[in-house]
Protein backbone atom coordinates (compact mmCIF):
# COMPACT_ATOMS: atom_id res chain seq x y z
CA UNK A 1 0.00 0.00 0.00
CA UNK A 2 1.66 3.28 -1.18
CA UNK A 3 -1.59 5.39 -0.92
CA UNK A 4 -2.56 7.11 2.53
CA UNK A 5 -6.29 6.33 2.52
CA UNK A 6 -5.26 2.99 1.69
CA UNK A 7 -3.39 2.25 4.79
CA UNK A 8 -6.33 4.12 6.86
CA UNK A 9 -8.85 2.01 5.47
CA UNK A 10 -6.93 -1.13 6.77
CA UNK A 11 -5.92 0.29 9.61
CA UNK A 12 -9.74 1.03 10.54
CA UNK A 13 -10.44 -2.74 9.17
CA UNK A 14 -7.38 -4.22 11.25
CA UNK A 15 -9.12 -1.49 14.57
CA UNK A 16 -12.58 -3.15 13.66
CA UNK A 17 -11.44 -7.65 13.64
CA UNK A 18 -10.54 -6.89 17.31
CA UNK A 19 -13.64 -4.35 18.13
CA UNK A 20 -11.86 -1.11 18.84
CA UNK A 21 -13.13 2.32 18.41
CA UNK A 22 -9.56 3.65 17.89
CA UNK A 23 -5.52 3.26 17.94
CA UNK A 24 -2.71 5.70 19.10
CA UNK A 25 0.08 5.60 17.53
CA UNK A 26 3.11 7.49 18.73
CA UNK A 27 5.85 8.37 17.09
CA UNK A 28 8.06 6.40 19.87
CA UNK A 29 9.55 2.92 19.30
CA UNK A 30 10.31 0.49 22.55
CA UNK A 31 12.90 2.48 23.59
CA UNK A 32 12.00 6.01 23.73
CA UNK A 33 14.34 7.91 21.23
CA UNK A 34 14.36 10.44 19.43
CA UNK A 35 15.28 8.52 16.44
CA UNK A 36 14.17 5.15 15.61
CA UNK A 37 14.96 2.47 13.12
CA UNK A 38 13.21 2.23 9.79
CA UNK A 39 11.25 -0.55 11.06
CA UNK A 40 9.60 1.45 13.77
CA UNK A 41 8.32 4.65 11.71
CA UNK A 42 5.01 4.08 12.26
CA UNK A 43 3.74 7.08 12.29
CA UNK A 44 5.54 8.12 9.03
CA UNK A 45 3.63 5.45 7.70
CA UNK A 46 0.26 6.03 8.37
CA UNK A 47 0.62 9.80 8.15
CA UNK A 48 3.27 11.11 6.37
CA UNK A 49 4.61 12.90 9.27
CA UNK A 50 8.53 12.75 9.39
CA UNK A 51 9.48 14.69 12.26
CA UNK A 52 11.07 13.26 15.37
CA UNK A 53 8.14 13.94 17.76
CA UNK A 54 4.75 13.94 17.34
CA UNK A 55 1.07 11.47 17.44
CA UNK A 56 -1.40 10.59 15.54
CA UNK A 57 -5.19 9.14 16.99
CA UNK A 58 -7.35 7.11 14.37
CA UNK A 59 -10.76 6.73 15.48
CA UNK A 60 -13.17 4.74 12.84
CA UNK A 61 -15.02 8.24 11.42
CA UNK A 62 -11.94 10.32 11.93
CA UNK A 63 -8.07 10.76 12.72
CA UNK A 64 -5.37 13.65 14.48
CA UNK A 65 -1.55 14.60 14.33
CA UNK A 66 -0.23 16.24 16.92
CA UNK A 67 3.13 17.91 16.21
CA UNK A 68 5.00 20.55 18.26
CA UNK A 69 5.80 24.03 17.42
CA UNK A 70 8.69 22.98 15.89
CA UNK A 71 6.97 21.01 13.18
CA UNK A 72 3.61 22.51 12.30
CA UNK A 73 4.96 24.25 9.07
CA UNK A 74 6.47 20.26 7.86
CA UNK A 75 3.17 18.75 9.04
CA UNK A 76 1.17 21.38 6.85
CA UNK A 77 3.59 20.08 4.00
CA UNK A 78 3.86 16.28 4.71
CA UNK A 79 0.16 15.29 6.41
CA UNK A 80 -3.37 15.17 4.06
CA UNK A 81 -5.61 17.60 5.66
CA UNK A 82 -8.02 15.39 4.30
CA UNK A 83 -7.14 12.28 5.94
CA UNK A 84 -5.90 13.78 9.10
CA UNK A 85 -6.55 16.73 11.37
CA UNK A 86 -3.38 19.00 11.92
CA UNK A 87 -3.14 19.87 15.45
CA UNK A 88 -0.65 21.70 17.61
CA UNK A 89 -0.29 19.56 20.64
CA UNK A 90 -0.04 22.61 22.89
CA UNK A 91 -3.07 24.55 21.86
CA UNK A 92 -4.82 21.46 21.25
CA UNK A 93 -3.35 18.77 22.79
CA UNK A 94 -4.40 15.21 22.27
CA UNK A 95 -6.04 14.63 25.42
CA UNK A 96 -8.25 17.71 24.83
CA UNK A 97 -9.49 16.22 21.10
CA UNK A 98 -9.91 12.85 22.37
CA UNK A 99 -11.82 14.06 25.35
CA UNK A 100 -14.38 15.90 22.24
CA UNK A 101 -14.18 12.60 20.09
CA UNK A 102 -14.76 9.64 22.32
CA UNK A 103 -18.24 8.96 23.61
CA UNK A 104 -19.60 5.90 25.91
CA UNK A 105 -18.63 2.30 25.61
CA UNK A 106 -15.91 3.10 22.95
CA UNK A 107 -12.44 1.44 23.51
CA UNK A 108 -9.48 3.04 22.30
CA UNK A 109 -6.23 0.77 21.96
CA UNK A 110 -2.80 1.23 22.13
CA UNK A 111 0.80 -0.61 21.84
CA UNK A 112 1.76 -0.75 25.31
CA UNK A 113 5.59 -1.12 23.99
CA UNK A 114 5.57 1.87 23.00
CA UNK A 115 4.30 4.43 25.80
CA UNK A 116 5.02 5.15 29.17
CA UNK A 117 2.81 5.10 32.07
CA UNK A 118 3.03 8.89 33.14
CA UNK A 119 2.22 9.47 29.22
CA UNK A 120 -0.82 7.01 29.30
CA UNK A 121 -2.16 8.29 32.54
CA UNK A 122 -4.05 11.74 31.35
CA UNK A 123 -4.91 9.66 27.90
CA UNK A 124 -6.81 6.92 30.22
CA UNK A 125 -8.46 9.60 32.33
CA UNK A 126 -9.78 11.30 29.38
CA UNK A 127 -11.29 7.93 28.48
CA UNK A 128 -12.93 6.90 31.59
CA UNK A 129 -14.39 10.77 32.19
CA UNK A 130 -16.17 10.06 28.75
CA UNK A 131 -17.06 6.50 29.69
CA UNK A 132 -14.41 5.04 27.29
CA UNK A 133 -12.00 2.55 27.65
CA UNK A 134 -7.77 2.74 27.56
CA UNK A 135 -6.81 -0.85 26.41
CA UNK A 136 -4.08 -2.43 25.42
CA UNK A 137 -3.93 -3.99 21.97
CA UNK A 138 -3.20 -7.52 21.43
CA UNK A 139 -0.78 -6.22 18.91
CA UNK A 140 0.28 -3.67 17.30
CA UNK A 141 -2.15 -2.68 14.58
CA UNK A 142 0.44 -0.82 12.08
CA UNK A 143 2.97 -3.85 12.45
CA UNK A 144 -0.13 -6.10 11.23
CA UNK A 145 -1.07 -4.15 8.16
CA UNK A 146 2.83 -2.73 6.51
CA UNK A 147 3.42 -6.07 4.40
CA UNK A 148 6.61 -4.28 3.48
CA UNK A 149 7.88 -3.35 6.90
CA UNK A 150 12.03 -2.88 7.03
CA UNK A 151 13.57 -5.80 8.82
CA UNK A 152 14.82 -4.51 12.22
CA UNK A 153 18.41 -3.40 12.46
CA UNK A 154 21.28 -5.68 13.04
CA UNK A 155 24.28 -3.48 13.11
CA UNK A 156 27.11 -4.61 15.01
CA UNK A 157 28.10 -3.47 18.51
CA UNK A 158 31.35 -1.87 19.04
CA UNK A 159 33.56 -1.41 22.02
CA UNK A 160 33.77 2.39 22.89
CA UNK A 161 37.83 2.29 24.62
CA UNK A 162 38.61 3.89 28.10
CA UNK A 163 40.82 6.41 26.05
CA UNK A 164 37.21 8.50 24.81
CA UNK A 165 34.95 6.87 27.94
CA UNK A 166 37.37 7.96 30.55
CA UNK A 167 35.68 5.32 32.88
CA UNK A 168 35.50 1.60 32.57
CA UNK A 169 32.17 -0.02 32.55
CA UNK A 170 33.26 -2.37 35.50
CA UNK A 171 33.41 1.13 37.69
CA UNK A 172 30.57 2.36 36.12
CA UNK A 173 28.24 -0.88 36.82
CA UNK A 174 30.06 -0.87 40.81
CA UNK A 175 28.70 2.50 41.10
CA UNK A 176 25.55 1.58 40.41
CA UNK A 177 24.94 -1.18 41.84
CA UNK A 178 26.46 0.74 44.75
CA UNK A 179 23.76 3.25 44.92
CA UNK A 180 21.22 0.13 44.51
CA UNK A 181 22.44 -1.26 47.83
CA UNK A 182 22.22 2.14 49.54
CA UNK A 183 18.39 2.27 48.44
CA UNK A 184 17.39 -1.08 49.21
CA UNK A 185 17.07 -2.08 45.58
CA UNK A 186 18.04 -5.17 43.57
CA UNK A 187 17.98 -4.18 40.42
CA UNK A 188 17.30 -1.48 37.37
CA UNK A 189 15.86 -1.71 34.00
CA UNK A 190 17.84 0.43 31.53
CA UNK A 191 15.89 0.81 28.25
CA UNK A 192 17.21 4.30 26.60
CA UNK A 193 19.45 2.92 24.52
CA UNK A 194 22.22 5.65 25.21
CA UNK A 195 22.09 4.93 29.18
CA UNK A 196 23.08 1.23 27.66
CA UNK A 197 25.41 2.28 25.66
CA UNK A 198 27.18 4.86 28.11
CA UNK A 199 27.03 2.06 31.12
CA UNK A 200 28.51 -0.67 28.96
CA UNK A 201 30.70 1.52 26.77
CA UNK A 202 29.19 0.18 24.05
CA UNK A 203 27.90 1.71 20.92
CA UNK A 204 26.36 0.84 17.43
CA UNK A 205 24.58 2.02 14.85
CA UNK A 206 21.22 0.73 14.67
CA UNK A 207 19.29 4.04 14.44
CA UNK A 208 20.14 7.07 12.46
CA UNK A 209 22.60 9.39 13.71
CA UNK A 210 23.26 7.88 17.24
CA UNK A 211 25.57 5.28 17.54
CA UNK A 212 24.05 3.33 19.65
CA UNK A 213 22.71 -0.37 19.67
CA UNK A 214 18.82 -1.09 20.23
CA UNK A 215 18.17 -3.72 23.65
CA UNK A 216 17.62 -3.74 27.12
CA UNK A 217 19.64 -4.27 30.06
CA UNK A 218 19.74 -5.30 33.98
CA UNK A 219 22.03 -4.23 36.50
CA UNK A 220 22.08 -5.71 39.86
CA UNK A 221 23.13 -4.73 42.95
CA UNK A 222 25.50 -7.03 43.11
CA UNK A 223 27.52 -5.51 40.35
CA UNK A 224 26.30 -8.59 37.46
CA UNK A 225 24.22 -7.77 34.73
CA UNK A 226 21.72 -9.00 31.91
CA UNK A 227 22.25 -7.49 28.57
CA UNK A 228 19.33 -8.18 26.05
CA UNK A 229 20.31 -7.93 22.72
CA UNK A 230 20.61 -9.30 19.28
CA UNK A 231 23.41 -12.64 19.35
CA UNK A 232 23.92 -11.83 15.37
CA UNK A 233 25.06 -7.85 16.85
CA UNK A 234 27.61 -9.03 19.74
CA UNK A 235 30.94 -10.78 18.67
CA UNK A 236 33.84 -11.90 20.54
CA UNK A 237 35.53 -8.98 20.97
CA UNK A 238 32.42 -6.94 22.71
CA UNK A 239 31.93 -10.00 24.54
CA UNK A 240 35.25 -10.19 25.85
CA UNK A 241 35.36 -6.47 26.83
CA UNK A 242 32.52 -6.82 28.76
CA UNK A 243 33.68 -10.18 30.89
CA UNK A 244 31.88 -13.01 32.88
CA UNK A 245 29.59 -10.73 35.10
CA UNK A 246 26.81 -9.45 32.11
CA UNK A 247 24.78 -12.17 30.70
CA UNK A 248 23.47 -12.19 27.26
CA UNK A 249 20.29 -12.89 26.33
CA UNK A 250 17.89 -12.64 23.16
CA UNK A 251 15.76 -9.34 22.81
CA UNK A 252 12.70 -12.06 23.51
CA UNK A 253 13.74 -13.23 26.42
CA UNK A 254 13.02 -10.67 28.69
CA UNK A 255 9.86 -11.22 29.92
CA UNK A 256 10.88 -14.49 31.21
CA UNK A 257 13.81 -13.25 33.12
CA UNK A 258 11.14 -10.11 34.69
CA UNK A 259 9.08 -13.12 35.67
CA UNK A 260 11.78 -14.48 37.51
CA UNK A 261 12.28 -11.58 39.13
CA UNK A 262 8.56 -11.33 40.36
CA UNK A 263 9.07 -14.31 41.75
CA UNK A 264 11.61 -14.10 43.56
CA UNK A 265 9.91 -11.01 45.04
CA UNK A 266 12.94 -8.57 44.12
CA UNK A 267 12.73 -5.24 44.30
CA UNK A 268 13.37 -3.90 40.79
CA UNK A 269 13.84 0.02 39.95
CA UNK A 270 11.92 1.73 36.92
CA UNK A 271 11.82 4.61 35.32
CA UNK A 272 8.77 5.45 34.64
CA UNK A 273 8.97 8.32 32.44
CA UNK A 274 10.95 6.39 29.79
CA UNK A 275 10.32 3.08 30.02
CA UNK A 276 7.46 1.27 28.13
CA UNK A 277 4.39 0.38 30.22
CA UNK A 278 4.59 -3.54 28.56
CA UNK A 279 7.97 -3.69 31.08
CA UNK A 280 6.18 -2.38 33.82
CA UNK A 281 2.75 -4.07 33.59
CA UNK A 282 5.14 -7.42 33.21
CA UNK A 283 7.41 -6.81 36.64
CA UNK A 284 3.81 -6.12 38.77
CA UNK A 285 1.81 -9.08 37.39
CA UNK A 286 4.95 -11.45 37.86
CA UNK A 287 4.84 -10.25 41.80
CA UNK A 288 8.14 -7.85 41.81
CA UNK A 289 8.53 -4.73 44.05
CA UNK A 290 8.68 -1.84 41.43
CA UNK A 291 10.10 1.24 42.57
CA UNK A 292 9.29 4.29 40.09
CA UNK A 293 12.63 5.92 39.85
CA UNK A 294 14.99 7.84 38.00
CA UNK A 295 17.76 6.15 35.78
CA UNK A 296 20.61 6.04 37.55
CA UNK A 297 22.89 6.60 34.75
CA UNK A 298 21.44 10.21 33.50
CA UNK A 299 22.96 12.67 35.94
CA UNK A 300 26.71 10.87 35.81
CA UNK A 301 26.09 9.94 31.60
CA UNK A 302 25.07 14.39 31.53
CA UNK A 303 27.90 15.38 34.01
CA UNK A 304 30.75 14.59 31.57
CA UNK A 305 34.25 13.14 33.38
CA UNK A 306 37.34 15.32 31.87
CA UNK A 307 38.08 12.82 28.90
CA UNK A 308 34.67 13.49 27.68
CA UNK A 309 35.22 17.51 27.78
CA UNK A 310 38.45 16.76 26.52
CA UNK A 311 37.23 14.98 23.93
CA UNK A 312 34.28 17.23 23.17
CA UNK A 313 36.79 20.19 22.92
CA UNK A 314 38.70 18.84 20.17
CA UNK A 315 35.67 17.11 18.20
CA UNK A 316 34.79 20.39 17.99
CA UNK A 317 38.18 22.14 17.12
CA UNK A 318 37.87 19.83 14.03
CA UNK A 319 34.72 20.26 13.09
CA UNK A 320 35.15 23.88 13.43
CA UNK A 321 37.46 23.78 10.63
CA UNK A 322 35.11 21.80 8.39
CA UNK A 323 32.44 24.44 8.81
CA UNK A 324 35.27 27.33 7.68
CA UNK A 325 36.40 25.11 4.58
CA UNK A 326 32.40 24.89 4.09
CA UNK A 327 31.70 28.52 4.55
CA UNK A 328 34.69 29.96 2.19
CA UNK A 329 33.50 27.55 0.07
CA UNK A 330 29.47 28.39 -0.10
CA UNK A 331 31.19 32.54 0.04
CA UNK A 332 32.65 32.12 -3.43
CA UNK A 333 29.38 30.66 -5.01
CA UNK A 334 27.43 32.73 -6.89
CA UNK A 335 23.42 32.24 -7.21
CA UNK A 336 22.09 29.86 -9.39
CA UNK A 337 20.40 27.11 -9.69
CA UNK A 338 23.54 24.46 -8.74
CA UNK A 339 23.75 26.25 -5.42
CA UNK A 340 20.84 24.87 -3.95
CA UNK A 341 19.87 23.93 -0.22
CA UNK A 342 20.52 19.96 -1.52
CA UNK A 343 23.59 20.54 -3.07
CA UNK A 344 25.06 22.91 -0.47
CA UNK A 345 24.05 20.31 2.53
CA UNK A 346 25.88 17.55 0.10
CA UNK A 347 28.74 19.87 -0.02
CA UNK A 348 29.01 19.82 3.86
CA UNK A 349 28.21 16.69 4.59
CA UNK A 350 30.92 15.38 2.52
CA UNK A 351 33.62 17.68 3.99
CA UNK A 352 32.93 16.11 7.26
CA UNK A 353 32.72 12.28 6.22
CA UNK A 354 36.75 13.64 5.55
CA UNK A 355 37.41 13.03 9.37
CA UNK A 356 39.18 9.97 10.34
CA UNK A 357 37.34 9.76 13.30
CA UNK A 358 33.51 10.75 11.49
CA UNK A 359 30.66 8.29 12.25
CA UNK A 360 27.94 9.59 11.55
CA UNK A 361 26.19 13.16 11.01
CA UNK A 362 24.34 13.58 14.73
CA UNK A 363 21.26 14.44 12.87
CA UNK A 364 20.37 15.42 9.39
CA UNK A 365 21.56 18.61 8.27
CA UNK A 366 18.53 21.16 8.10
CA UNK A 367 19.87 23.62 4.92
CA UNK A 368 17.10 26.20 4.52
CA UNK A 369 16.85 28.98 2.33
CA UNK A 370 14.17 31.87 2.67
CA UNK A 371 11.02 30.58 3.38
CA UNK A 372 12.42 27.61 4.16
CA UNK A 373 14.68 28.68 6.79
CA UNK A 374 11.83 29.69 8.67
CA UNK A 375 10.31 26.05 9.30
CA UNK A 376 12.09 25.24 12.47
CA UNK A 377 12.99 21.47 11.82
CA UNK A 378 13.14 21.55 7.90
CA UNK A 379 14.60 18.30 6.29
CA UNK A 380 15.54 19.25 2.66
CA UNK A 381 14.74 17.00 -0.44
CA UNK A 382 15.02 16.67 -4.28
CA UNK A 383 11.64 18.23 -4.24
CA UNK A 384 11.52 21.08 -1.63
CA UNK A 385 15.33 22.09 -2.60
CA UNK A 386 15.29 25.85 -4.01
CA UNK A 387 18.22 27.96 -4.39
CA UNK A 388 20.12 29.98 -2.29
CA UNK A 389 18.82 33.32 -2.69
CA UNK A 390 21.30 36.30 -4.76
CA UNK A 391 20.24 38.50 -1.48
CA UNK A 392 18.75 37.16 1.75
CA UNK A 393 19.46 34.65 4.83
CA UNK A 394 20.57 30.68 4.46
CA UNK A 395 20.40 28.73 7.58
CA UNK A 396 22.70 25.86 8.25
CA UNK A 397 21.93 23.87 11.38
CA UNK A 398 24.53 20.48 11.27
CA UNK A 399 26.86 18.37 13.35
CA UNK A 400 28.59 15.27 13.81
CA UNK A 401 29.20 11.76 15.38
CA UNK A 402 32.80 11.76 16.08
CA UNK A 403 34.25 8.89 17.90
CA UNK A 404 35.54 11.47 20.66
CA UNK A 405 32.56 13.87 20.63
CA UNK A 406 29.35 15.20 19.65
CA UNK A 407 28.61 18.20 17.64
CA UNK A 408 25.90 20.38 16.66
CA UNK A 409 26.11 24.05 15.06
CA UNK A 410 23.81 26.59 13.38
CA UNK A 411 24.83 29.46 11.55
CA UNK A 412 23.05 31.80 9.30
CA UNK A 413 24.90 33.33 6.48
CA UNK A 414 23.75 36.73 4.72
CA UNK A 415 23.94 35.74 0.60
CA UNK A 416 24.51 39.49 -1.07
CA UNK A 417 22.90 41.67 0.81
CA UNK A 418 20.40 41.62 4.09
CA UNK A 419 17.61 44.00 4.55
CA UNK A 420 17.51 46.48 7.72
CA UNK A 421 14.29 44.00 8.82
CA UNK A 422 16.86 40.59 8.61
CA UNK A 423 19.91 42.60 9.97
CA UNK A 424 17.79 43.95 13.00
CA UNK A 425 16.11 40.28 13.59
CA UNK A 426 19.96 38.67 13.34
CA UNK A 427 21.05 40.96 15.68
CA UNK A 428 18.25 40.48 18.59
CA UNK A 429 19.29 36.75 18.36
CA UNK A 430 23.17 37.37 18.60
CA UNK A 431 22.16 39.42 21.73
CA UNK A 432 20.30 36.68 23.20
CA UNK A 433 23.14 34.18 21.94
CA UNK A 434 25.54 36.29 23.90
CA UNK A 435 24.08 36.90 26.93
CA UNK A 436 23.64 33.30 27.51
CA UNK A 437 26.94 32.38 26.86
CA UNK A 438 28.51 34.91 28.72
CA UNK A 439 26.19 34.37 31.82
CA UNK A 440 27.20 33.47 35.43
CA UNK A 441 25.05 31.59 37.57
CA UNK A 442 25.43 29.93 41.14
CA UNK A 443 25.39 26.45 41.85
CA UNK A 444 21.69 25.04 41.85
CA UNK A 445 20.37 27.33 39.21
CA UNK A 446 18.31 25.54 36.41
CA UNK A 447 17.93 25.71 32.91
CA UNK A 448 14.69 27.10 32.97
CA UNK A 449 15.52 29.77 34.62
CA UNK A 450 18.41 30.84 32.43
CA UNK A 451 15.79 30.77 29.22
CA UNK A 452 14.87 34.07 28.93
CA UNK A 453 18.48 35.72 28.83
CA UNK A 454 18.22 34.23 25.76
CA UNK A 455 14.57 35.71 24.32
CA UNK A 456 14.77 39.27 26.07
CA UNK A 457 16.08 41.33 23.41
CA UNK A 458 13.29 39.65 21.20
CA UNK A 459 10.84 40.06 23.90
CA UNK A 460 11.76 43.43 23.87
CA UNK A 461 10.76 43.81 20.01
CA UNK A 462 7.39 42.25 20.71
CA UNK A 463 8.81 38.59 19.20
CA UNK A 464 9.65 35.07 20.65
CA UNK A 465 10.77 31.70 19.15
CA UNK A 466 8.45 28.47 19.27
CA UNK A 467 11.55 26.30 20.79
CA UNK A 468 13.74 25.23 23.31
CA UNK A 469 16.61 27.56 23.85
CA UNK A 470 19.17 24.71 24.97
CA UNK A 471 19.29 21.07 24.70
CA UNK A 472 21.71 18.38 26.24
CA UNK A 473 24.21 16.76 23.84
CA UNK A 474 25.79 13.17 24.81
CA UNK A 475 29.50 12.28 24.39
CA UNK A 476 29.59 10.10 21.19
CA UNK A 477 26.01 9.41 21.75
CA UNK A 478 22.25 11.36 21.86
CA UNK A 479 22.67 14.85 20.07
CA UNK A 480 19.38 15.78 22.11
CA UNK A 481 20.02 13.97 26.08
CA UNK A 482 18.42 15.00 28.75
CA UNK A 483 18.15 15.29 31.90
CA UNK A 484 18.95 19.07 31.52
CA UNK A 485 17.73 21.84 29.20
CA UNK A 486 17.37 25.56 28.62
CA UNK A 487 13.47 26.07 28.21
CA UNK A 488 10.69 27.80 29.31
CA UNK A 489 9.49 24.68 30.49
CA UNK A 490 10.19 24.04 34.16
CA UNK A 491 12.89 21.80 35.40
CA UNK A 492 14.23 20.53 38.42
CA UNK A 493 17.67 19.46 37.19
CA UNK A 494 20.15 22.19 37.81
CA UNK A 495 23.04 22.72 35.32
CA UNK A 496 26.46 20.94 37.02
CA UNK A 497 29.87 20.94 35.98
CA UNK A 498 30.96 18.37 32.91
CA UNK A 499 26.94 19.08 31.19
CA UNK A 500 26.73 20.19 27.87
CA UNK A 501 24.17 22.23 26.31
CA UNK A 502 23.04 24.20 23.32
CA UNK A 503 22.45 27.35 23.11
CA UNK A 504 20.12 28.39 20.13
CA UNK A 505 18.13 31.31 20.34
CA UNK A 506 16.22 32.11 16.92
CA UNK A 507 13.51 33.78 14.79
CA UNK A 508 11.28 32.79 12.43
CA UNK A 509 9.09 34.78 9.74
CA UNK A 510 6.47 32.62 7.85
CA UNK A 511 6.91 32.60 4.23
CA UNK A 512 10.17 35.14 4.63
CA UNK A 513 13.29 33.71 6.41
CA UNK A 514 15.01 31.77 9.48
CA UNK A 515 17.71 32.63 11.97
CA UNK A 516 19.28 30.45 14.47
CA UNK A 517 22.82 31.15 15.93
CA UNK A 518 23.79 27.90 17.97
CA UNK A 519 26.96 27.00 19.95
CA UNK A 520 27.70 24.49 22.16
CA UNK A 521 28.93 24.77 25.76
CA UNK A 522 30.12 23.12 28.71
CA UNK A 523 28.81 24.09 32.20
CA UNK A 524 32.47 24.61 33.90
CA UNK A 525 32.96 26.17 37.83
CA UNK A 526 33.72 29.97 38.15
CA UNK A 527 35.94 31.41 40.30
CA UNK A 528 35.22 34.50 43.25
CA UNK A 529 32.48 35.28 45.15
CA UNK A 530 30.67 34.44 47.79
CA UNK A 531 29.02 31.39 46.62
CA UNK A 532 30.30 28.82 44.40
CA UNK A 533 29.44 30.01 40.85
CA UNK A 534 29.51 27.99 37.38
CA UNK A 535 29.54 29.61 33.85
CA UNK A 536 29.65 28.31 30.46
CA UNK A 537 32.87 27.32 28.22
CA UNK A 538 31.82 27.90 24.87
CA UNK A 539 32.70 25.04 22.54
CA UNK A 540 31.74 25.38 19.13
CA UNK A 541 34.51 27.45 17.23
CA UNK A 542 33.04 28.91 14.03
CA UNK A 543 32.54 32.48 13.20
CA UNK A 544 29.84 34.38 12.98
CA UNK A 545 28.64 36.27 10.08
CA UNK A 546 29.04 39.43 10.47
CA UNK A 547 27.59 41.07 7.94
CA UNK A 548 24.27 40.56 9.52
CA UNK A 549 24.66 42.44 12.31
CA UNK A 550 23.24 45.72 12.73
CA UNK A 551 26.65 46.70 15.17
CA UNK A 552 24.50 49.81 16.93
CA UNK A 553 22.02 47.52 18.37
CA UNK A 554 25.09 45.89 20.01
CA UNK A 555 26.40 47.46 23.62
CA UNK A 556 30.10 47.67 24.61
CA UNK A 557 30.21 44.08 26.06
CA UNK A 558 28.15 42.42 23.41
CA UNK A 559 30.87 43.49 20.71
CA UNK A 560 33.73 42.34 23.75
CA UNK A 561 32.25 39.19 23.50
CA UNK A 562 32.12 38.86 20.02
CA UNK A 563 35.77 40.47 19.66
CA UNK A 564 37.12 37.85 22.20
CA UNK A 565 35.07 34.80 20.78
CA UNK A 566 36.40 35.18 17.24
CA UNK A 567 39.73 36.00 18.03
CA UNK A 568 39.76 32.21 20.22
CA UNK A 569 38.49 30.61 17.39
CA UNK A 570 41.29 32.27 14.89
CA UNK A 571 43.82 30.98 17.32
CA UNK A 572 42.13 27.41 17.87
CA UNK A 573 41.33 26.91 14.16
CA UNK A 574 44.80 28.32 12.53
CA UNK A 575 46.85 25.54 12.82
CA UNK A 576 43.93 23.10 10.75
CA UNK A 577 43.82 25.66 7.86
CA UNK A 578 45.87 27.02 5.32
CA UNK A 579 45.60 28.71 2.10
CA UNK A 580 42.60 30.33 1.07
CA UNK A 581 40.86 28.45 3.97
CA UNK A 582 43.06 30.09 6.52
CA UNK A 583 42.88 33.50 5.19
CA UNK A 584 39.19 33.52 4.94
CA UNK A 585 39.14 32.85 8.71
CA UNK A 586 41.24 35.49 9.44
CA UNK A 587 38.90 38.18 7.43
CA UNK A 588 36.17 36.51 9.14
CA UNK A 589 37.37 37.15 12.97
CA UNK A 590 38.40 40.70 12.75
CA UNK A 591 37.05 42.83 15.46
CA UNK A 592 34.00 45.02 14.39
Amino acid sequence: MTDRTQRLSALRREMQIFEMDGFIIPRNDEHQGEYVAASSERLAWISGFTGSAGMAIVLTERAAVFVDGRYTLQAEHEVDGTLFERRHLTETPATDWLADHVTTGMKIAYDPWLHTGASLLRLKQVCEKAGAKLVAAPHNFIDAIWSDRPNAPQEPVRVHPLSYSGQSHVEKLAEIAAQLKAEKQDCMVLTLPDSIAWAFNIRGGDIPCTPVALGFALIHADESADLFMDSAKIDQTVRDHLGSAVRFHEPDQIGAVLDTLGADKKTVRFDGNSAPEWIYSRLTKAGAQVVVADDLTLMPKACKNVVEVEGMRTAHRRDGATMVRFLRWLSEQPAGPDINELSVSQKLNSLRREDDLFFDYSFPTISGSAENGAIVHYRVSPETSIPLPENGLYLVDSGGQYQDGTTDITRTIVRGNATPEMKDRFTRVLKGHIALGRARFPKGTTGSQLDVLARLPLWEAGMDYDHGTGHGVGSFLNVHEGPQRISKMPSKVALGVGMVVSNEPGYYKTGGYGIRLENLVCVQPSEGGEREMLAFETLTLCPFDVNGIEKNLLDPHEIDWLNSYHAQVREALSPLLEGEDLAWLIAATQPI
